[in-house]
């Protein structure tokens, strides 16, 4: 079956389930509908008042029982209306869906049309309501203003009935008056059926109408063609088309095959025309990344295209969430439903945009129907080649003539339109009333008009009266209209036209063009996932033996790979496709995949999985399905002609409608009133007909499908729960049950909701735990990686959406876009009262104070403060929006490992949570809260680095701290000592340090993660040397503290010489952490379990620990192996390659341990010598005999090779920097290896005579075997282009 309905694949195969009329119960009278928010000041005609279903037909289905509430409820969602003869009352068409807890649908397609008033007892009781309207309007000077304290829900009904207070005023005067007026209230024809046949149903209903309000009474009585379409029109097969008769005229539909797209009859041409193709593009894009999505306007049906249009589009994924696209105004209250939603909701006419308070903003997606615009959320990823995409399908529009406009006004949240100083609710740049001029004269001359009543009349009159079809094309010529166009663009308006020559009305020739439009704007976006998921099935994780198995494992197992697949995708669609991954709808795809081994498949799937089959065979993988080249769809045509065949040439004819077996006298007619209809004969339908063997099949199969499933061994209710788990938390909550709203109905579900957001919390730190550890396993050398930094920033970013969801659930007020930054400018403004009342008080800080560890001898601790994250947070101007705000300060939490921490802080001032929330709130379900603030907690096991690494750009306060070592040296120095900090995004420039001053703090543009510190001095006065132990800086915002060790002298004439050092760093634990709850650290990225000290092997030491030669060997190896793993990560994941040239166990290091092996270093009564003075001889050797021509006969190759190292060497040793022999031969191991010179340079050094001299007859530099290996080891870097921190190179010209 292709139709998105489960139902359908086992009920049996009736076209229709239900014919129900909606509309006043005249015995019950007048009832208030004091849910939809009744507002008694109003004129009563505009009230709302309590429709009833007064018929069904049949009483029961036993496949689909009938849902009385919520019929009642969607045919009439702000209940019943009334009118008088003075008002307008055309007909109106809207359709709506009900979606069931096992996630499948039922359409319902409604005419509502006005009826007159018979019952005097009404027409009495409206006049008595407009009476007491008028003496209280007379009386009531001034409306009573309403609490401040209202909800934001109160808030938003009665912004939506603010709209009709002008009209009321305005009809004081003429009023209802029994007497004078006729009074007339909606009575709606509702036909429930399993699959959408928007178009038939219509045509059908209309017919209805149209025999009640004729003046000559129908062919048949209306029973015969309400039991027609109930009992003998048949739902068409799959791939096949059926005609069947309404009251006036015959009716077409059409079923998709099964491999084609699944039924989509609501006209996607009046979504792309109502909002631009760019704007649809944009509200599609939301809607796959399942935010929250509020489609808003004054029409239902214009609600349920849009809303139908965009999930159909989704193919093969399904939305999963709460799905309502007409939300009755008895149900706001589910707009503060903290899950991913697409809504419908009703605006009233002249109702303002600015006055619709939502009680969660942060992630949404609002879409203006009537006004053509939307509102996006901040930080939205694009869809890709979306340019290429959006020129295609309006293409394809304008090949049916229709131009719809690419983009309509649009609006993130970070407005443009408003400037950044104006409130964070500002409306939007357009004032509403010029908004509504512009809307309705592009209505008039664009033709972008969904329902407009009153032409639609104008239209129906004027085929009513038998005219033709030359007739219509006069009329639309004044309006400059093609025919066709006019009835698409009124979404179904059917021309009741004689059959033409070709056998078709005007009506069914456009409906043809209808469906094929539809079909091909589905395939152009259909064809963009087949190019996207072309390779899905090879990251698919099939783990479990069996079905039941699976399903009790679901949430442990990880089922898709996700970063293989990430990094075989071209780098334009990763920010789309790294969130889309992370759905519930991706994630339920995934799960059918897996579950089509035991079960079968489900038909999206199957339908998704025939086109990748075939596009395989035409193209055999070729590359471009990996490039970010834009593949047009190339089926357009097939998939319009498969549609023009089937309602060109009918399969099936249904039986036509006939004379029931009704009593003499009943089927009375009265024009204008529908008529009570005979129960008796339409509450069964014919005992046996030509296609109820279909059913009869229908069955078996399904008998024979419950035998295969009990044969797996699992019971169906055990699995219905599997799956409901498995399948998380937005499936249980799909739609709201429209039936019982009491309070404890309502409490219910919001503590469903409190229960979700539990575990999706449980979910996403798990996630991010598992992913994050598993990458700092790699870089310790365990396993592969698994995790990219585009992944972090996607579950980073799905947390701070959990969190404003959490925080913006059951809010008594919504102040701002941000609920959690509201929050805390709540907690920030009491705070800070209370710290001016008690100024002598110490701050909020609960961290007794502590000693401080040695490691960070002179580094004042930084103090934790909540508010001082926010003020940092307040002082970068780059942030405009609340929300803006809201997500920086998360992720500065969670860099600093304080997340959990400052939310309990903000949560311990329980009467401020009191004075925010109402009682079921999830920020005041205790135990809940406990447990939320207990998952956060474990995410201080890693170390995220999610604030320096996204805000780039921001000026920091930095803390330098330089401690000497005092035992050996002068703490005071008479020189002038300076500092370079510099880091992965740049360098502080050089700053003079004050004399004798050993702590400075500076400003600078953000470095990112710290990379080297040079220290220097001008060597000035007597006391110019200087015993460093090692330099402390820290970030004063993110509190990230490193270390510079150091442990060698700065002077002339002491240790190598050196005047300035580059010393390497490594992140410090900052003091106090060991017990501030935060301890569980990773080790720092890119070092593994520390060896033994540089400071060992250099010549100060002589008293360190002696590596044999095995180990030199393999820490040379390990160093090399580092920075070939370095190069195999993606780009923006590397981190520092300086760390692994001339940190600790870098390539220096090993290196340095090489040349020292075996070295003789120490000598008796003389200065130390040092492995740069091995070089410098050994140079001396080249130049003097190639002065000598000793060389020339050598090979030309190793000349260019002597060449090279004398060039490096003397260009070393001639920079006007002071940085001693160490960092010299440290230099020469880093421009070597940039310049892939290393290998060639090792045999000059091993050939030259001064060998013997220096070294003993047992070092590693003698041994031809190991220096050939080394050089073997080497040359693997050549790959690489090696690029050297600037902080190293300074000076040198190479």
């Amino acid at each position: 079956m292709s139709g998105s309905s489960t139902v359908s694949a086992v009920a049996p195969c009736r076209f229709a389930h239900y014919f129900a009329i909606c509309g006043i119960d005249t015995e019950t009278g007048l009832e208030p509908d004091e849910l939809a928010g009744e507002d008694f000041e109003q004129n009563p005609l505009k009230r709302t008042f309590k429709s009833k279903v007064l018929a069904r037909y049949p009483e029961n289905v036993e496949w689909n029982p009938f849902d009385q509430d919520a019929v009642n409820m969607l045919c009439m969602p702000k209940g019943l209306s009334f009118r008088t003869q003075a008002d307008q009352h055309d007909p109106q068409f809207h359709s709506f869906i009900i979606t069931k807890e096992d996630g499948s649908r039922t359409y319902g397609f409604v005419y509502t049309f006005y009826e007159e008033v018979t019952s005097p007892q009404i027409c009495s009781a409206m006049q008595t309501l407009y009476q007491m309207h008028n003496t209280q309007s007379a009386t009531a000077n001034t409306p009573s203003s309403s609490s401040s304290s209202s909800s934001s829900m109160d808030s938003l009904a009665s912004s939506l009935d603010e709209a009709d207070l002008p009209i009321s005023s305005s009809r004081r005067a003429g009023g209802y008056d029994s007497s004078r007026d006729t009074l007339y209230v909606s009575k709606a024809l509702c036909l429930i059926v399993p699959m959408p046949f928007m178009h038939a149903c219509r045509r059908f209903l209309s017919q209805l109408h149209r025999a009640v309000t004729s003046a000559t009474a129908p062919p048949l009585p209306l029973e015969s063609y309400v039991h027609n379409i109930l009992y003998e029109v048949p739902l068409p097969a799959p791939g096949r088309s059926l005609k069947f008769h309404g009251v006036y005229e015959p009716i077409v539909c059409q079923r998709p095959g099964l491999g084609e797209l699944q039924l989509a009859d609501f006209p996607l041409a009046e979504a792309f025309s109502l909002l631009g193709v760019e704007n649809l593009v944009q509200v599609f894009t939301c809607t796959l990344l399942e935010m929250q999505i509020l489609l808003y306007s004054g029409d239902y049906q214009r609600l349920m295209t849009v809303a139908e249009g965009i999930t159909t589009l989704l193919f093969p994924f399904q939305w999963q969430h709460v799905y309502v696209p007409i939300l009755p105004a008895s149900l706001l209250h589910f707009l503060d439903a903290p899950v991913p939603y697409l809504m419908g909701l009703q605006s009233k006419e002249g109702a303002d945009r600015s006055k619709l308070e939502l009680p969660q903003e942060a992630n949404l997606c609002f879409v203006d129907i009537d006004n053509h615009y939307i509102e996006l959320p901040e930080d939205f990823p694009q869809f890709p080649n979306k340019t290429e995409f959006i020129q295609e399908l309006s293409e394809v529009l304008l090949s049916f003539g229709i131009t719809a406009n690419t983009g309509a006004p649009l609006r993130t949240r970070a407005s443009p339109g408003s400037a950044p100083g104006s409130a964070p609710g500002s409306t939007p740049s357009t004032p509403a009333r010029e908004r509504k001029t512009v809307s309705l004269r592009q209505l008039e001359d664009d033709g972008r008009n969904g329902n407009l009543a009153g032409d639609e009349l104008a239209v129906l009159e004027l085929l009513q009266g038998n005219a033709t079809l030359e007739r219509l094309q006069a009329l639309t010529k004044r309006t400059g209209v093609t025919v066709a166009r006019v009835d698409a663009l009124r979404a179904g308006v059917r021309a009741q036209g004689t059959e033409g020559q070709g056998g078709q009305t005007a009506a069914e020739e456009e409906e043809l063009r209808n469906a094929k439009l539809n079909v091909q704007l589905r395939e152009v976006f259909a064809s963009r996932f087949t190019t996207m998921f072309a390779d899905y099935e090879a990251f698919v994780i099939q783990s479990a033996p069996d079905l039941e198995s699976w399903l009790t494992n679901r949430e442990q197992m990880h089922n898709f790979d996700k970063a293989s697949f990430l990094s075989d995708q071209p780098e334009p669609y990763l920010p789309f496709l790294s969130h889309f991954i992370e759905t519930q709808m991706f994630a339920t795809f995934i799960d059918n995949k897996i579950m089509s081994q035991w079960e079968d498949k489900e038909p999206l799937l199957r339908v998704f999985d025939g086109r990748i089959d075939k596009a395989r065979l035409y193209n055999v993988r070729a590359p471009s399905l990996r490039s970010s080249s834009y593949q047009r769809c190339s089926i357009l045509k097939e998939s319009a002609q498969a549609i023009e065949q089937r309602l060109m040439k009918i399969d099936h004819t249904a039986i036509h409608p006939h004379l029931l077996d009704m009593k003499i006298g009943q089927g009375k007619y009265k024009q204008g009133f529908f008529p009570k209809l005979q129960v008796d004969v339409l509450n069964t339908g014919p005992t046996s007909n030509k296609w109820s063997h279909r059913t009869a099949t229908a069955q078996r199969r399904k008998d024979r499908h419950r035998q295969q499933t009990e044969h797996l061994g699992l019971d169906n209710d055990l699995k219905e729960k599997y799956m409901q788990e498995a399948r998380s938390l937005g499936k249980n909550l799909r739609q709201p049950k429209l039936s019982d709203l009491s309070p404890a109905v309502i409490t219910q579900t919001n503590w469903k909701f409190v229960e979700g957001l539990l575990k999706e919390c449980r979910m996403k730190t798990k996630r991010m735990l598992v992913e994050k550890m598993g990458q700092e396993a790699v870089e310790l050398g365990h396993g592969d990686a698994n995790i990219t930094g585009l992944e972090e920033n996607t579950l980073i970013a799905s947390l701070c959406d959990l969190l404003e969801r959490i925080w913006s659930h059951g809010l008594q007020v919504k102040q701002g876009k941000s609920a959690l930054w509201s929050h805390q400018l709540h907690y920030q403004a009491r705070e800070e009262k209370l710290e001016q009342q008690q100024a002598e008080s110490p701050a909020v800080s609960n961290v007794p104070e502590r000693r401080k560890s040695d490691c960070s001898v002179a580094m004042p601790s930084l103090r934790v403060s909540l508010i001082q994250d926010m003020r940092h947070i307040q002082s970068m101007s780059e942030i405009k929006t609340d929300v803006g705000r809201a997500r920086a300060w998360i992720r500065l939490s969670l860099e600093k490992k304080l997340l959990s921490q400052h939310l309990k802080q903000l949560l311990s001032r329980h009467a401020l949570t009191k004075k925010l929330y109402k009682r079921y709130a999830f920020l005041r379900s205790e135990e809940e809260k406990e447990q939320f603030l207990f998952h956060l907690l474990s995410l201080n096991t890693v170390d995220y680095f999610c604030f320096t690494s996204v805000f780039t750009t921001i000026m920091i306060p930095y803390r330098v701290v330089i401690i000497p070592i005092k035992k050996l040296s002068n703490t005071m120095t008479t020189s002038n000592p300076w500092v370079c900090v510099s880091g992965e995004l740049g360098d502080s420039g050089i700053m003079q340090i004050p004399k004798n001053v050993l702590e400075m703090t500076f400003d600078c543009q953000n470095l990112g993660k710290l990379t080297t510190v040079q220290l220097g001095h001008d060597n000035a006065g007597l006391l110019a040397k200087w015993l460093v132990d090692c330099v402390m800086v820290r970030n004063e915002i993110t509190g990230h503290t490193y270390k510079f060790p150091c442990g060698r002298w700065l002077g002339k004439g002491v240790d190598d010489g050196s005047l300035e050092r580059v010393l390497i760093g490594e992140p410090a634990v900052p003091s106090g952490e060991e017990d501030s709850g935060r301890s569980c650290r990773t080790p720092p990225l890119q070092r593994s379990p520390s060896q033994t000290r540089r400071i060992s092997i250099t010549s100060l030491s002589g008293r360190g620990y002696k590596l044999t030669s095995a180990q030199i060997q393999e820490a040379i190896g390990e160093a090399v192996n580092n920075i070939v793993k370095h190069f195999n990560k993606p780009e923006k994941e590397r981190g520092s390659l300086t760390i692994l040239l001339c940190g600790e166990n870098s390539l220096v290091a090993a290196l340095e341990q090489f040349f020292h092996h075996g070295f003789k270093s120490a000598r008796l009564f003389q200065k130390t010598v040092f492995v740069w003075d091995f070089v410098e001889k050994a140079v001396g050797y080249m130049e003097s005999a190639d002065q000598m021509g000793d060389l020339q006969e050598t090979a030309e190759p190793l000349g260019m090779t002597c060449q090279s190292l004398c060039r490096y060497v003397n260009a070393i040793n001639s920079t006007p920097r002071n940085i001693g022999k160490d960092g010299k031969f440290q230099l020469l191991v880093c421009l070597g290896a940039r310049d892939r010179l290393l290998p060639q340079w090792l045999p000059l050094l091993v050939e030259c005579p001064v060998i013997p001299r220096m070294y003993e007859d047992m070092a590693l530099l003698r041994d031809r075997t190991t220096v050939n290996t080394l050089i073997g080891v080497l040359e693997t870097l050549h790959d690489f282009p090696v690029t050297l921190e600037a902080s190293l190179v300074k000076g040198i010209d190479l």
